[in-house]
């Protein structure tokens, strides 16, 4: 198994003998939302869960905020009952566009922190 060090991928691979390791070294335990079936979210958090963290850290911008909100209540409600919501972040990051011409954009952001 390997662990990314920094932000940038592939320029500092550290290689990890066992998973609790990878645990303890990354610095934190986030679920990225984006297009994917709300079950395959789901799924990553428990997986976090089951491996030991103490919180997990669900983040989405823009049409997926729905979708972490629907992942959070599934977790919750369905599988780990003792999960509680531990705190909500929301703000704005500000993106440049695809096309030249227009000016930059802004997209809804949330951050939702889950603990046992």
């Amino acid at each position: 198994m390997y662990l990314f060090v920094d932000k940038k991928p592939y320029e500092s691979i550290r290689k990890v003998e066992t998973r609790s390791e990878a645990l303890t070294m990354s610095e934190s335990n986030s679920v990225l939302i984006g297009r994917k079936p709300v079950m395959n979210y789901v799924l990553a958090c428990i997986t976090f869960f089951h491996g030991g963290a103490k919180e997990v850290s669900i983040k989405a911008r823009g049409r997926a905020i729905s979708r972490a909100i629907d992942v959070v209540e599934v977790v919750r409600r369905r599988f780990l009952p003792d999960v509680k919501v531990a705190r909500i972040g929301i703000g704005t990051d500000q993106i440049s566009p695809r096309e030249e011409g227009s000016g930059l954009t802004n997209v809804s952001t949330i951050e939702i922190v889950l603990e046992r």
